[in-house]
């Protein structure tokens, strides 16, 4: 798993490296467009909206929020990465900080129409995704919606299968989603299959319990 460092180099290759494997059909980027193309649509139903992005890397989704009218918020831990983004993004309120400790403080205090997190969960265990999973509910306006993106299976049996297609190339540092799992902490979280890794869940701020 890549750490701080290891994403400010591989910022300036990461959206050419994720492309590639999409394009490919293969883990772990397989359905990627679709995913956040899916979560756009979504943000787009309300104009102008506040959206915060944890985790936006070189904010591939988030430009387009915001060149389409969305107040834009966004946490990521990767310098080079904030640095990307905000040559696109130059009236968004961008903060460096590791969400595995939970929303930086100046973003904490506000709410927001949207929040996503794409491809960035999967690198805290299922313990650390409830509790951020949690905080982010509690920032959400009512009505507000929670969007994640991410590698993603519904059963447990479906990732194993997916392990066993992929191989070497499977990541054994990182925490992928079991969507059977993570319902028993959220019940009213719903769930799309996007590809064979891939999926979408949806919550609303009411489905904080």
């Amino acid at each position: 798993m890549l750490d701080q460092k290891g994403f400010d180099l591989w910022a300036d290759g990461y959206d050419a490296a994720v492309g590639l494997f999409d394009e490919n059909n293969a883990y772990p980027f397989a359905g990627y467009k679709e995913v956040l193309g899916r979560i756009f649509r979504t943000v787009m139903e309300k104009p102008g909206a506040a959206v915060l992005d944890v985790g936006f890397g070189t904010g591939t989704l988030t430009t387009k929020l915001y060149e389409n009218g969305c107040t834009v918020y966004g946490q990521d831990f990767s310098a080079r990465m904030i640095e990307l983004a905000r040559d696109k993004m130059p009236d968004a309120v961008l903060v460096q900080g590791d969400f595995s400790t939970g929303l930086a403080p100046e973003l904490r205090t506000k709410t927001y129409d949207f929040i996503l997190l794409t491809y960035a969960l999967h690198h805290l265990d299922d313990a650390g995704k409830r509790s951020l999973i949690r905080e982010l509910l509690r920032c959400l306006k009512p009505g507000g919606l929670l969007l994640i993106g991410d590698v993603a299976f519904r059963t447990q049996a479906d990732l194993d299968a997916c392990r066993a297609a992929a191989g070497e190339d499977w990541d054994e540092d990182e925490f992928y989603f079991v969507y059977e799992d993570m319902r028993k902490a959220f019940p009213a979280m719903e769930y799309e299959q996007i590809s064979s890794c891939a999926g979408l869940m949806t919550m609303r701020k009411e489905a904080l319990i």
